[in-house]
């Protein structure tokens, strides 16, 4: 499989298979393809797998686009004005990222569900207490909110996020939270109770437009049909 990431900031990524070889991708993914495309709707590995892609915030099952009788193309598209990143996944390699983030993958990458150390960085660090755990072997591509900023935290070295802010991080970096310190900061700095730290090693993503933030910034102006 090869491909190519066309279009910011409303990515698109088209990817071009050898005969035999599969996509995997959320449902509704699919932005369109070569004629020879043949599709599946599969549970991903059983029921277990399948409610954990619910758990991490995917739908409970998956699609699979096999190229047949030849070469075939396969275009997948962001569904939020972002970035696409492809990542190689390997043992050793792995990637934790948001909820919502996968976009496809090829065959031999495994999602599964990756639990907080710390029950408190899950539920107030903002990343929620479950996000995704990419492995196996093989191409992910996962879409981020806004521009992508990357860091490589040396071992014990830390980077404090604010909520929704952190999009992906390698496997060796762990999460936890702190309070904003000063009651006053909290009550009135308007930046939340609890920030996000990480701690290295390894390689962190940052997103500059979350969803959530985006939302709760445009929703005094929606007018109330009530």
């Amino acid at each position: 499989m090869n491909y190519t990431i066309e279009g910011a900031p409303l990515p698109v990524v088209i990817c071009n298979l050898e005969g035999g070889e599969t996509m995997l991708t959320e449902k509704g993914a699919m932005s369109w393809m070569s004629p020879n495309m043949k599709m599946e709707t599969t549970t991903g590995g059983g029921i277990g797998k399948m409610f954990g892609r619910a758990f991490s915030g995917e739908s409970m099952f998956i699609n699979r686009y096999t190229a047949q009788g030849g070469t075939g193309l396969i275009a997948f598209a962001s569904s939020f004005p972002g970035d696409i990143r492809a990542f190689e996944i390997a043992p050793g390699q792995e990637i934790v990222a948001q909820k919502s983030a996968f976009l496809a993958s090829t065959a031999g990458v495994e999602m599964s569900v990756f639990f907080q150390k710390r029950i408190a960085g899950g539920l107030f660090g903002g990343e929620g207490f479950i996000m995704q755990r990419l492995s196996g072997n093989g191409t992910v591509f996962l879409e981020f909110d806004g521009h992508i900023k990357e860091y490589e935290l040396a071992p014990g070295q830390q980077i404090v996020v604010d909520t929704g802010y952190l999009a992906a991080m390698t496997a060796g970096c762990s999460i936890d939270i702190q309070t904003v310190p000063g009651v006053k900061n909290m009550l009135f700095g308007g930046e939340g109770i609890f920030n996000t730290v990480i701690t290295g090693p390894g390689r962190v993503w940052l997103q500059s437009m979350p969803v959530a933030q985006l939302a709760g910034a445009i929703s005094p102006f929606i007018p109330n049909k009530n």
